[in-house]
């Protein structure tokens, strides 16, 4: 394989970057990208379909405007970032987003404290959210409690919290919490990616948004619920025009079942 250099993406010039990978030009060769994976194996980047590495002001120029951006700020936990790279760093994505998103809906989100922190203050126009496992993984800083990542958002002016999903399910009391100092929430995880876990988010617990990986499936999941439910408070009114009790969203017997049993069980996983 030879000789194997690593650089962060920060640390490349945006030339040095694009000329990773497949090329926009026929007869191009680009410079091979590899995967490292976190026990340390290295292999070469195959994937069923490619193209060249996109920016992230070539997306807003190429992706319908209806979408709506999440702007991750990713940083490294093994770095300690001094006082003056944040700023450049941020900065930076800031001008991109300021001139280029041209009214589509955007947010920006990060596991890194003192991004949030410092995103906040050098701009109003865009939500921020903070990104927390929840106590699901360990960190060294407040990544590790809803309860952190509720007194950051408060501290700090932020919007909401996107916490991975288990760490909601096993902490109900925090949901109150955030509903009351009206914070947004938003969860995400590989759970999220059951339907069944969705429509509890959805009905049960007031959350504002799920990140799921099946999208379509998804979608089309809380779609034919959110259908059903306007057909439920269609129904509601009664033929003199008065209001009737509202009925409850209907589970199978088989959903309801999987529903009962699923919080016990993420309270005993690891």
């Amino acid at each position: 394989m030879g000789a194997i250099v690593e650089n962060r993406v920060t640390e490349l010039t945006l030339a040095e970057f694009l000329s990773y990978g497949p090329q926009k030009f026929p007869g191009t060769e680009g410079k091979p990208i590899l995967r490292k994976l976190k026990d340390g194996r290295i292999f070469e980047w195959k994937v069923d379909k490619d193209a060249p590495l996109c920016t992230l002001e070539g997306a807003f120029q190429n992706v319908d405007r209806s979408v709506g951006f999440n702007v991750e700020l990713k940083f490294d936990d093994l770095v300690d970032y001094t006082e003056g790279q944040l700023p450049r760093i941020l900065k930076a994505i800031l001008k991109v987003v300021f001139e280029n998103a041209e009214g589509r809906a955007v947010m920006f989100s990060s596991f890194q404290p003192d991004a949030v922190r410092l995103i906040r203050k050098l701009q109003s126009a865009y939500p921020v959210y903070f990104l927390t496992n929840g106590g699901t993984e360990i960190y060294a800083d407040v990544r590790n409690s809803l309860d952190e990542a509720i007194k950051l958002c408060v501290d700090n002016g932020l919007q909401g919290i996107v916490s991975e999903v288990k760490a909601v399910f096993r902490n109900p009391g925090a949901v109150a919490r955030i509903k009351e100092l009206k914070l947004s929430l938003i969860t995400y995880g590989q759970l999220n990616n059951v339907p069944e876990v969705v429509y509890m988010q959805y009905y049960l617990m007031g959350f504002d948004g799920v990140i799921v990986d099946l999208v379509k499936e998804i979608s089309k999941s809380v779609s034919d619920v959110t259908r059903v439910k306007e057909e439920e408070e269609k129904s509601s009114y009664g033929e003199d025009g008065k209001m009737e009790a509202k009925a409850k969203p209907q589970f199978s017997i088989e959903e309801l079942s999987f529903l009962m049993k699923l919080i016990p069980e993420l309270m005993i996983q690891p």
